[in-house]
C-alpha cells in the first residue's frame, strides 16, 4: 500500500477506532471475571500506556515486548492474546494468540516466540501459537499512516485447567480459543503499549 493510499484510507476511516466492546476479554468466557485483576509489567517497554519504540514495530525489528506477571492460586495454565482495538475493522485485529503456557512460566521475552521447527506450532518458550489475522506467529504493530495512536493490548489469562492438547497444537482461531475457555477463566490482566505512524 503506497503512502498516498494509506493516508487516504486513514482519512476515510478516521472514526473507525476504539472497538473496545469487541475485545477478547469482553467475550462470554469473561462474564464471571469482567475486570482485570492480574498485574502485568513490561521491563523493557515501561509502564502501562508506554510508547512502543521502532524496534517493536513492523519496519523495525518487530520485537515482542517482555512481559511479567505474578503466579496465582487456582491457575493451571496461561493464555496470551495480543490485539489492536483501534484498527479500522469491525473487530480488533488479533496480532497473536499463544496457548499452553505452563503454570510455572510467569514471563515471556522475544526469544520465546521463535518456532522450534517448521512443522510444529511449538515455540521456544515451551508453548504454542494460534492463528493471528495473517497467520504469522506475531504481527508487529503497524498502524495506518496518519490514523492516530493505536493501542496494542497484551492480555494474560489464567485458566482453571489446561486446554485440550489437540486444540492447543492445531493453530486454533481466536473464536475457537474463546469458546474453549468458557468456564475456565480464573484471572486475567492486560498491559497496553501504543504507537502511531505519521507521514513525514
Amino acid at each position: 500500500m503506497t503512502a498516498y493510499i494509506e493516508v487516504t484510507a486513514s482519512w476515510l476511516f478516521k472514526n473507525a477506532k476504539a472497538h473496545d466492546a469487541k475485545a477478547f476479554f469482553t467475550l462470554p468466557a469473561f462474564t464471571s471475571q469482567p475486570e482485570p485483576t492480574l498485574s502485568i509489567t513490561s521491563p523493557d517497554c515501561g509502564a502501562e500506556g508506554a510508547t512502543l519504540g521502532k524496534e517493536y514495530m513492523h519496519g523495525g525489528q518487530g520485537l515482542f515486548p517482555e512481559l511479567r506477571w505474578d503466579s496465582h492460586e487456582g491457575v493451571k495454565e496461561w493464555l496470551l492474546v495480543s490485539e489492536d482495538p483501534d484498527a479500522p475493522l469491525p473487530t480488533p485485529i488479533c496480532h497473536g494468540i499463544y496457548l499452553g503456557i505452563p503454570l510455572q512460566k510467569t514471563s515471556v521475552v522475544n526469544s520465546d516466540f521463535k518456532p522450534v521447527d517448521e512443522k510444529s506450532t511449538r515455540l521456544e518458550g515451551g508453548f504454542y501459537y494460534g492463528a493471528s489475522r495473517n497467520g504469522m506467529i506475531y504481527i508487529p504493530p503497524r498502524p495506518l499512516l496518519n490514523h492516530g495512536i493505536h493501542r496494542y493490548w497484551f492480555e494474560i489469562i489464567g485458566l482453571s485447567e489446561p486446554l485440550d492438547e489437540k486444540l492447543v497444537t492445531s493453530k486454533p482461531t481466536r473464536e475457537q480459543v474463546a469458546e474453549a475457555i468458557n468456564g475456565k477463566v480464573v484471572i486475567w490482566g492486560r498491559w497496553m503499549g501504543q504507537c502511531e505512524r505519521r507521514w513525514q
